[in-house]
């Protein structure tokens, strides 16, 4: 970017099954932008590895490197493009500068979500509610103290974003179309 901050970008982070990755994508459909997400990388590295996803988390919290090479990824690929909505867990730290949007979903509506997204099958192998809700919690806790730790920040502190919106009781319509609302009025200021 020339002559200053890009602004055109959107960084959502959330609660674990929040919808945060359907909506990243149905925002970039909606404003012609391009999807980056952390996400879809921490999960090729833990498949790599041979861990399912919260082993993973375990394992980077020994490794800070990785953890700062995955969110360095995501400032990098801000600093040379507009137009964007990052699906990151650290997006909003990574660029701030952005838009920056948390999802934040019921525990119970978020666990079901999670046991039933074929999408997680390859990295989460759980079986019923209360082993998924277990997970999520353990890996909620995990995040955020390795959040702490290696950068000094609280996912969980809202303050550190521009919109936060609970999605237990909305479709991704509902959803992208709120967030849409809020970030027209933001890109006004």
């Amino acid at each position: 970017m020339q002559g200053g901050l890009n602004k055109h970008i959107i960084t959502i982070t959330g609660d674990l099954a929040s919808g945060k990755s359907k909506v990243s994508t149905l925002l970039a459909e909606e404003f012609g932008y391009t999807v980056y997400r952390n996400g879809e990388y921490v999960r090729r590295l833990a498949k790599e590895k041979g861990m399912d996803i919260t082993e993973f988390n375990i394992y980077v919290k020994d490794h800070p490197e990785i953890d700062q090479q995955i969110e360095k990824s995501a400032t990098e690929y801000a600093s040379e493009h507009d137009n964007l909505v990052i699906d990151a867990r650290l997006g909003w730290y990574a660029v701030p500068h952005s838009f920056k949007v948390y999802l934040s979903v019921d525990i119970e509506v978020s666990a079901r979500r999670a046991l039933n997204d074929m999408d997680r099958k390859d990295s989460e192998s759980f079986t019923d509610l209360e082993e998924q809700k277990r997970d999520i919690q353990k890996r909620y806790s995990i995040e955020n103290e390795r959040f702490y730790e290696v950068y000094g920040v609280r996912r969980d502190d809202m303050s550190n974003y521009d919109y936060v919106l609970d999605t237990s009781n909305l479709t991704l319509e509902e959803t992208k179309e709120l967030i849409k609302q809020e970030y027209l009025k933001w890109l006004e200021k």
